[in-house]
């Protein structure tokens, strides 16, 4: 089993081609951050970048994390190249300091949370109050067990994870005590242009707001 915290299986899977991702933001990110009003948010395995200079256009102020210095390389000239800035930062959510309670939005699409390293009461302390956690990923139900890695798990080369070790959006509905208003898991089409993932249609999603 490959482990999030190994930079260089990340660093290999984006050095396979020059781009692996539309280039274009997740649907349900602009689906659910379209009525929220601007603030701090954390993109929780920011991959090349594009959901992280979609928010930063919106008037968001932007910290987009990954393991892989390739994608983050790539990120950095997205952002470069729309004229916007993002702070960027290498590694995971369970080894990076962050600020406790600093985000007004805690965003991760199809990201490899591994369920033992407590991802989600990491997830749940970064968020402030009245904040928003959204934690989105494939409906794994549709494709059975080979998975390889994209911003999270795909049926393409590359490292492969078991779903069951990951945190889900089920996972979040169910783990989540007072103190939250939930809405999900919610089966969902999405719309993609292409890129390695394009084969996955449909989204699992869960949005979470911490009651101020």
């Amino acid at each position: 089993m490959t482990s999030m915290s190994d930079q260089h299986v990340w660093d290999e899977r984006y050095s396979e081609q020059e781009g692996i991702w539309s280039g274009e933001p997740n649907h349900a990110l602009t689906v659910e951050a379209a009525g929220l009003a601007p603030g701090r948010a954390l993109d929780v395995g920011c991959g090349e970048g594009a959901d992280a200079v979609w928010l930063t256009r919106r008037g968001w102020e932007v910290t987009g994390i990954d393991p892989s210095v390739v994608a983050l390389g790539r990120a950095r000239l997205h952002a470069e190249s729309a004229g916007v800035r993002v702070t960027w930062r290498h590694g995971t959510l369970a080894g990076l300091d962050l600020p406790a309670g600093g985000f007004d939005l805690v965003s991760a699409f199809y990201a490899v949370l591994e369920k033992d390293t407590q991802p989600l009461g990491r997830l749940t302390s970064l968020v402030a109050p009245g904040g928003t956690l959204l934690v989105v990923h494939h409906d794994t139900s549709a494709y059975g067990q080979d998975h390889g890695h994209g911003h999270g798990t795909e049926a393409q080369p590359g490292p492969r994870f078991d779903p069951d070790l990951l945190l889900l959006p089920a996972d979040v509905a169910t783990g989540l005590g007072d103190g939250w208003t939930v809405s999900g898991p919610e089966l969902r089409h999405r719309v993609i242009t292409g890129g390695a993932g394009g084969h996955h249609v449909d989204d699992v999603v869960v949005r979470a707001t911490r009651v101020g």
